[in-house]
């Protein structure tokens, strides 16, 4: 029996975490890059309209985390198993899911949008657009759930890498399309929301061809055979049920706060979204550790390897306490030269 060495656990976390905490990063940076934008077209109505757009979108995607979460764990039993027909039926199973939900989304935006308006209280201009930003990026949700099932699968076969160029090359995309559409084109809110929906788009699309290039090989395999039989997909929901319902009660708290903000003066709420903004990726850090942890203990119970699993519970609270005493302060200290860029 062979045991690893702490620091060789180290390396092998490490080597998940770190690509996919700067893809985590990057998510809410698609939001606040759209506040940093309509910030400096001189009217708060754009800002609100952004933020509650954004809110909106970040919590139905939030509910649907588990096509990433689930996706990850399971896969990388398959990956330690080297069941390469289970790992194909796994994507192909998210995919199938993601499609589905985004399509119900798109039917059901409608009553979505009024049940959201009826909850947030804000003034007739800012729901005009919000409600604009929010028809437009309706459209991009089957490309974000396909992206969430991508980048689960990515990571349970311990590649974060591909993630994190997807997450980079969609915020440099949006950056550039977002400036066009509202400066050059002068469509504001709609520019905006226009932008967001190409970067989500021009992700799957580059999630498809990363998959193609160096998981070809895997098109062998791809089969419907047993893809939605009675047993494989019970364990399928059966795992994300719960990871459902529990991000389902974090959304719950997290929406009794937006309404609650939402009855404040717009000035304080306004305020609230860019602290919110600046904040809320940092926050994500730590469940991307969690589904690194996940990533690799699910790989290794389903292996033949001999680890000690203590190892990576250790690395895992020690990396979380390090973060926070890096990040917090840091932003803290540079805070008064941040906010400025995102409203002025």
């Amino acid at each position: 029996m062979t045991i690893d060495r702490p620091y060789s656990a180290d390396r092998k976390i490490l080597r998940i975490a770190i690509p996919s905490i700067i893809s985590n990063i990057t998510v809410p940076l698609l939001g606040l890059i759209d506040v940093a934008i309509v910030g400096h077209l001189g009217s708060p109505a754009y800002i609100g309209a952004i933020a509650i757009g954004g809110m909106l979108f970040n919590i139905i995607y939030w509910i649907f985390g588990f096509l990433r979460m689930g996706t990850s764990g399971m896969t990388s039993q398959a990956y330690g198993r080297h069941d390469l027909n289970e790992i194909t039926r796994l994507l192909l199973r998210s995919l199938g899911v993601a499609a589905i939900v985004g399509l119900c989304l798109l039917i059901m935006q409608y009553p979505i949008r009024i049940i959201a308006f009826e909850l947030i209280h804000t003034s007739p201009e800012v729901e005009r657009m919000a409600a604009l930003y929010f028809h437009i990026c309706i459209w991009g949700a089957p490309a974000m759930l396909g992206l969430y099932a991508f980048s689960g699968w990515f990571i349970g076969m311990q590649n974060s890498r591909f993630p994190m160029y997807i997450a980079i090359a969609q915020n440099i995309i949006n950056i550039f399309a977002s400036l066009s559409f509202v400066y050059i084109f002068n469509l504001q809110v709609a520019g905006v929301a226009l932008g967001t929906l190409i970067a989500q788009y021009a992700g799957l699309l580059m999630a498809l061809m990363l998959w193609f290039r160096y998981y070809g090989n895997l098109k062998q395999y791809l089969s419907f055979h047993r893809l939605f039989r009675k047993r494989e997909m019970s364990r399928f929901f059966k795992v994300n049920r719960d990871i459902f319902l529990r991000t389902l009660c974090l959304v719950m708290v997290t929406m009794v706060f937006h309404i609650c903000r939402s009855l404040t003066r717009r000035d304080c709420a306004r305020s609230k979204h860019i602290i919110n903004a600046a904040f809320y990726p940092f926050f994500l850090h730590y469940g991307r550790l969690c589904i690194c942890r996940r990533s690799t203990v699910g790989e290794i119970l389903r292996s033949k390897k001999s680890y000690i699993p203590q190892t990576y519970h250790s690395t895992s609270l020690y990396m979380g306490y390090s973060a926070c005493h890096c990040f917090y302060p840091t932003l803290s200290a540079w805070w008064k030269r941040i906010a400025p860029l995102i409203d002025q």
